[in-house]
């Protein structure tokens, strides 16, 4: 058994407190965003601006008074946080010694280079792009701040990367991941690059030991999830595809054991059954205290709200917030979650935006909405609910009119459009809904 025990009721309120979720927004401004984004342990970063960003989305749910794009300014002005990897998130600084580790083993591995520069696998074209890449270093080191905007696609030789159209662009990227060049700003959401010498504390630029990255980021994933499995099955777990990709190396199963019982032993870890699903589960041994409150039934008093709870008023969730994004609902939420941007429109079964609706410490449906901004309108293309008693509640009611505001007034939507809503009796739930 664990050396904790919790229900599912517990386990999804820690979950959703450890991201500061639940009970309720719990910080506030611009230290606060900074707090919500330590605490979050990454902020996914995603271009697309539906309703509003991913990221801002994201901070809108944990931090009261949270303006669109505040996160840049403690990112590109302050330096608290830097944006990195294949899978883009925004991480703090004094991190960056455990990430410059994995950045130089992506930089040594032949599958990265192979990914970006080997489009045909003709020699020919690997040289081509690795004058790209020299021109690139001369050019940032020469003018300081360099975009991909800076070169006109007539000037450049097309590629057809993923990463981009121009051999600039790919080349720029690479130079970005192995960490020869960090982002300095960024434009409309693109990437301004600068050297990394320019940007970063001169005594972050160097590396950790292997040993000490490996265990941050396993440490740092446990943060991020709450609750883990700590086993190589995948799906979620720590396991050999994902590690993989975290630590831009091969993990066997073996190792992994081996760190669980190293981390058991050193008390840097501890287990948690949770009740009807598959354990044990492990949490940070510094989570104990709070485990061990939701546990008993009560809130930890730095997690308490300091305005409305989810209760009171719904949150509406970012589609890629960690505690919904890649099935993790389904087996403690019961929720089966997809984002569905990249679905063919016609096997769609929800919305192309569609954002989970969290009230109190269960997620009770999804809404699809989009921001027409030439008429200041937040138009819900869609609503589903998970089960149907919850529209015969009135007190979900007002938290959903509540969370509905809230999420006007974030966009500057003036009004709200819920015509395409059927039937009826649910469009006439945001028939009172004002900004």
């Amino acid at each position: 058994m664990g050396d904790i025990t919790l229900s599912r009721e517990a386990a999804r309120r820690f979950i959703l407190g450890r991201q500061g979720l639940w009970p309720g927004r719990r910080w506030r401004g611009r230290r606060g965003t900074e707090f919500a984004m330590r605490t979050m342990e990454y902020l996914q970063l995603d271009p697309l601006q539906i309703v509003a960003r991913s990221q801002d989305l994201a901070l809108l749910s944990r931090v009261i008074d949270y303006r669109p794009g505040l996160w840049e300014k403690i990112c590109y002005e302050e330096r608290k946080f830097f944006d990195w990897g294949g899978w883009l998130a925004a991480r703090p600084v004094e991190e960056l010694p455990h990430w410059r580790v994995v950045m130089r083993r992506e930089r040594d591995d032949h599958r990265l280079s192979r990914l970006f520069f080997h489009d045909s696998y003709k020699r020919a074209l690997t040289r081509k792009h690795r004058e790209a890449i020299e021109e690139m270093r001369r050019v940032v080191a020469a003018r300081g701040t360099v975009s991909n905007r800076d070169f006109a696609m007539v000037t450049r030789r097309r590629t057809d990367s993923y990463r981009g159209r121009k051999d600039s662009a790919v080349a720029l990227y690479y130079l970005w991941r192995i960490g020869e060049v960090m982002t300095h700003h960024r434009e409309r959401f693109e990437r301004v690059y600068g050297l990394a010498e320019s940007i970063a504390p001169a005594e972050l630029l160097r590396e950790s030991s292997d040993d000490e990255a490996d265990a941050f980021i396993i440490r740092k994933t446990i943060a991020f999830n709450g609750l883990h499995r700590l086993s190589s099955g995948g799906g979620g777990d720590i396991g050999n595809p994902v590690l993989r990709r975290v630590l831009a190396r091969p993990v066997t199963a073996r190792e992994l054991a081996n760190w669980r019982d190293k981390m058991l032993a050193n008390g840097h870890i501890v287990a948690v059954e949770v009740e009807e699903l598959k354990g044990p589960h492990y949490a940070l041994a510094g989570d104990s205290k709070d485990l061990r409150e939701i546990a008993a039934g009560r809130v930890p008093r730095a997690w308490r709200a300091l305005d409305t709870t989810t209760l009171d008023e719904v949150t509406l969730l970012s589609p890629l917030d960690i505690v919904t994004a890649r099935d993790r609902a389904r087996a403690l939420f019961d929720f089966d979650y997809k984002w569905e941007v990249y679905v063919p429109e016609e096997q769609r079964k929800y919305g192309y935006y569609a954002l989970p609706i969290l009230w109190g410490d269960e997620f009770v449906g999804r809404t699809d909405l989009r921001l027409d901004r030439p008429s200041k309108t937040l138009v819900v293309c869609g609503i589903w609910f998970e089960d149907r008693k919850t529209l015969r509640d009135q007190a979900f009611h007002e938290a959903l009119a509540r969370g509905f505001a809230r999420m006007m007034r974030f966009v500057g939507a003036s009004q709200l459009d819920a015509n395409a809503i059927e039937p009826r009796t649910i469009r006439r739930l945001f028939s009172s809904i004002r900004s």
